[in-house]
């Protein structure tokens, strides 16, 4: 379903699913662009004939360059179920990438300590024990060679900041497009070719499991995985 410019993957009187489009931030920033937050709010006022302010909860964030399946809450005990299946790892999270090269192997999982520098909002690895470190975890595994470059799955066991792209530049493999974690050149529309292309959670009031799955953006760079 598409409503006011977005892509309705589900809606019940507790969440809001949507398919984000890249480019555009998941939250308001300094940039001052109009977010997916703003957008979802405004829709559901219009659609719903809501009265006063709309609630909306965040409780999870997609990089503004990267696409695909985000939850919001439309209930406050919706968000807080949520973020807590979310920060007590019951929820699952696949995603897609395409990146530049191959790495060695087919499948693994990468451990290591990050750090992010707020200023420059870059994240580091760095050794354990370093402050304010943070450990992070991913599953990877090749989809499909493509030549020059790889389509890969990956499962974040953790939830650091940059944590995928980070991830894929230490294979020596980094994400198409993102010139900040060593991408040799942009795409066209300014996205890293990373999408979250499946979300898995219990439903915060229904007890059910769910699972939505994101169609990749239209966007040559993505024609594999159509």
């Amino acid at each position: 379903m598409r409503s006011g410019g977005l892509e309705i993957l589900h809606e019940d009187n507790h969440l809001l699913v949507l398919n984000k489009p890249p480019c555009i931030p998941t939250v308001p920033d300094a940039s001052g662009d109009a977010s997916l937050y703003d957008r979802a709010r405004a829709d559901i006022k219009q659609r719903h004939e809501k009265p006063g302010e709309v609630f909306l909860g965040v409780v999870q964030r997609l990089d503004r360059p990267v696409s695909g399946v985000i939850v919001f809450a439309r209930t406050s005990k919706a968000a807080a179920r949520l973020s807590e299946s979310l920060r007590e790892k019951t929820a699952r999270k696949t995603y897609w990438a395409l990146v530049e090269g191959a790495p060695l192997g087919d499948s693994g999982t990468i451990e290591y300590w990050l750090h992010k520098d707020e200023h420059a909002n870059r994240v580091t690895i760095v050794r354990e024990g370093t402050a304010d470190a943070r450990l992070a975890q991913t599953r990877w595994r090749v989809l499909q060679k493509l030549g020059a470059q790889t389509w890969l799955e990956l499962e974040p066991l953790t939830g650091r900041a940059h944590q995928l792209r980070v991830a894929c530049a230490s294979l020596r493999t980094p994400i198409l497009g993102d010139l900040k974690y060593g991408a040799r050149a942009a795409l066209p529309d300014a996205s890293i070719a990373l999408h979250a292309r499946r979300l898995e959670f219990v439903h915060p009031t229904r007890k059910e499991a769910l699972a939505f799955e994101a169609p990749v953006p239209p966007a040559a760079h993505w024609e594999p995985g159509r």
